[in-house]
């Protein structure tokens, strides 16, 4: 495996529940910290949704890998966040053999 250009800064959100005050929660995020990572687009399609008209990208980030359970390792139902541009982790899997590289696989939507 060639090695990854880390050029661009993500920040690893987690969800997280709050109490409303009346028994209930609302849902959030977590900042559980930042990562380097290179992003490269794999394929982006639209979609006709009954509220809206979205378009999708799909997208795989490179990062530097982390132990199984660490709390910088991404794992499915986390998101990267950079900028303003929110990813949700969708599989996350070892890139390489010598075990130096994850890659996430995330989405992007946006309504058009």
């Amino acid at each position: 495996m060639k090695v990854p250009m880390l050029n661009r800064k993500f920040t690893l959100e987690a969800p997280e529940q709050t109490p409303d005050g009346l028994g209930g929660f609302l849902p959030g995020w977590i900042v559980l910290g930042s990562l380097w990572g290179e992003l490269r687009g794999i394929s982006g399609r639209d979609r006709d949704d009954r509220a809206a008209a979205l378009s999708e990208a799909r997208f795989r980030v490179t990062v530097r890998a982390a132990p199984a359970g660490a709390s910088e390792r991404p794992i499915p139902g986390q998101r990267l966040v950079s900028g303003t541009r929110i990813f949700p982790v969708l599989a996350v899997y070892d890139a390489d053999p010598s075990g130096r590289w994850l890659t996430c696989y995330v989405r992007e939507e946006a309504v058009r």
